[in-house]
């Protein structure tokens, strides 16, 4: 069996403790439309990706940039640690912080390490079989796999954000992989706050968030996001952007900023659905799904295919 590396084993061989970290394992937009056996399908979530640590009862969940989440998730954290396995990694999406509607749980999709192995050199259809061993309850849940012949039609008639394809040969890659590729129903994109407007009329908090991305060193304006908030939102939001104020536009490439716009520190990371990028570069039809705490601003870059 493949190991993490001779320093977490000892003279005898046997291994001592988990890692402290594994890089996740991330998938590549595609705007490709195929299903053949060499492949499965999941739905794909749109929650915060985790790593579940779990070393007899302690556990950590860790977001990409290892923040720990266990106080957002303090009923996960004991259903991990009450998990009949002695140690483990699992790979998941947690769900129901950032947004309201979902249920609050991990959906786990992948185990990386368990009772002392690493699985990462195994296949997927082997780390699945791993995996399935593992009786999970709510608020646990197994990521289940789609066996429609194009289940990116029954994602995109059920409203999810898309579906993630995985090669059933692929090991575990700490990389953004060709062999997990993610298709979406519309497009989505990770996005900064660099400004908003006031609100007009019986609006409260804020009138629109104004976002951009990291283009290198540059902060790319990219549009206006004004409507998937409720009053609590606008009202939180005004107050925490209140706090960041500036007195000039902190984008660096951007055409049609509003005047009446008023700045803030590039520090908040949202989540924005859009039908697609117009030819001046902004997004059509946008609308804020949620904010992103697991995620910095600078790693924030356009996504394409």
């Amino acid at each position: 069996m493949h190991r993490l590396g001779s320093d977490m084993l000892d003279d005898e061989g046997v291994v001592m403790a988990l890692p402290e970290w594994l890089e996740p394992m991330a998938a590549t937009l595609t705007k490709d439309r195929f299903a053949n056996d060499d492949w499965v399908f999941e739905r794909k979530l749109d929650g915060i990706r985790l790593l579940a640590f779990k070393d007899g009862v302690g556990v950590r969940l860790l977001t990409r940039n290892r923040l720990s989440h266990n106080h957002h998730y303090p009923d996960v954290v004991k259903a991990i640690a009450a998990l009949p396995v002695t140690n483990a990694i699992l790979d998941g999406e947690a769900m129901g912080v950032w947004r309201e509607h979902d249920e609050v749980g991990l959906h786990v999709f992948d185990v990386l390490w368990l009772d002392g192995e690493d699985l990462t050199g195994l296949v997927l259809d082997d780390r699945r079989m791993r995996l399935e061993g593992i009786k999970f309850q709510p608020p646990l849940y197994l990521v289940e796999r789609l066996y429609e012949s194009a289940p990116w039609d029954r994602a995109c008639a059920e409203g999810w954000e898309g579906v993630i394809a995985k090669r059933r040969d692929s090991v575990y890659e700490h990389r953004r992989s060709p062999y997990w590729l993610k298709m979406k129903c519309e497009a989505s994109q990770e996005l900064v706050v660099g400004g908003f407007t006031e609100p007009k009329g019986s609006r409260v908090g804020l009138g629109a968030l104004l976002v951009g991305y990291y283009d290198g060193d540059d902060f790319v304006y990219a549009g206006r996001v004004g409507t998937g908030f409720d009053d609590k939102l606008l009202t939180d939001l005004r107050i925490r952007f209140d706090a960041l104020l500036q007195p000039k536009p902190p984008f660096t490439v951007a055409t049609d900023l509003p005047r009446e716009g008023l700045w803030v520190k590039p520090e908040v990371v949202v989540q924005v659905a859009f039908m697609e990028w117009t030819s001046n570069g902004k997004m059509r039809h946008p609308r804020l799904l949620g904010i992103r705490p697991d995620k910095t601003a600078r790693e924030v870059v356009r996504e394409s295919s």
